[in-house]
């Protein structure tokens, strides 16, 4: 156990044993982060390709270290050989970019032999992300939707609606309005945040109880937008 926790001489010419041993646990260990990835993965547009791009990119990462050793230059070289690749694809959200430098950190301790780093440091790390992901850390407990009304210009059921949105909702904020039926009428739109979603019946039931206010409408979203 002792010998499989310790560094390797980079020196020493590397055995077929030694590269199998590191290319497959950088695949196991990558696997294992790439499945609490998908488990944790709270997005819209999940991507397929980018979880195979988390695994194969730590075995490339082993290969690469294992290639360099502690050679000079083949590590100028291969810095060289890098900056030529120019990598262009968009990574959406920061947490997927965390991701992947997790897995390229397994790659590095794989290829460095470091496998006890390797091990601890993904069960810790992927630990981590599930305590956060089910706790209750950093999250807010939203419903948030668009909510859409037409009134006549100069309404005073204006302030009649607000008053149920201040029941309703634990915050609103007006985000559109515009003109329709050349000017006859005029839809509001509202960015809001319902106190609780038992009231996504009862905001549309008192709407409809005022007589000028027609047309309510509430589409219920997952918003980026901190109200």
């Amino acid at each position: 156990m002792d010998n499989f926790l310790t560094v390797y001489d980079p020196t020493q010419w590397l055995g077929a044993e030694q590269i199998i041993a590191s290319l497959l646990i950088s695949f196991v260990l990558a696997t294992v982060v790439a499945t609490v990835y998908r488990w944790t993965f709270q997005s819209l547009s999940y991507s397929r390709s980018f979880v195979h791009t988390m695994i194969i990119s730590s075995m490339v990462i082993s290969m690469i270290i294992m290639a360099v050793g502690n050679s000079l230059a083949r590590g100028l070289g291969i810095l060289g050989t890098m900056a030529i690749v120019r990598f262009r694809t968009p990574v959406r959200d920061t947490r997927d970019l965390t991701f992947l430098f997790v897995c390229l950190g397994i790659g590095i301790a794989c290829g460095a032999a470091v496998y006890g780093v390797a091990i601890l440091g993904t069960l810790i790390i992927c630990s981590a992300v599930l305590l956060l992901h089910w706790s209750p850390f950093a999250s807010r407990r939203q419903h948030e939707a668009l909510l859409r009304f037409v009134l006549p210009p100069d309404s005073d059921s204006e302030e009649k609606v607000k008053e149920i949105m201040r029941r309703t909702c634990s915050a609103f904020s007006l985000v559109a309005m515009r003109e329709i039926h050349q000017g006859e009428l005029i839809e509001h739109c509202y960015h809001i945040r319902l106190l609780d979603p038992s009231y996504q019946s009862d905001i549309i039931n008192n709407l409809g109880e005022i007589k000028d206010l027609s047309e309510p409408n509430l589409l219920l979203h997952r918003s980026t937008v901190e109200l």
